[in-house]
């Protein structure tokens, strides 16, 4: 197979991973259990970042709705912790850590 083809078939593919992952982002169930576990994982989300749809107006951490992290840097941050935000690998499960991720990546406009 030519590298022309090769280029061909690593688009399909990347476009249809882009697919499901827009699909599963945009389930209202998992962004609404999403945004709940913004508001009330302990220590919360919401108590250190600002994000307009879940209410949030933390003064700690960044602005969510001016960061725009995609959901994959949110998971990163999630599991490993960043600066003084701990790691959350130990209270969350990953599906309810990619909850979350899918939420703030869906709620800033980064998950299109």
């Amino acid at each position: 197979m030519g590298w022309l083809n090769r280029v061909r078939h690593l688009g399909v593919a990347l476009s249809a991973v882009g697919t499901c992952a827009a699909a599963w982002a945009a389930d209202p169930a998992e962004l609404a259990r999403g945004k709940e576990l913004f508001t009330k994982v302990q220590p919360a989300c919401a108590v250190c970042h600002t994000l307009q749809a879940a209410g949030a107006e933390g003064q700690v951490g960044p602005v969510l709705d001016e960061l725009k992290p995609d959901a994959g840097r949110v998971l990163r941050a999630l599991k490993a912790g960043i600066g003084v935000m701990p790691s959350y690998a130990e209270r969350m499960s990953e599906k309810d850590m990619q909850a979350v991720a899918q939420f703030v990546a869906h709620a800033t406009g980064a998950a299109k």
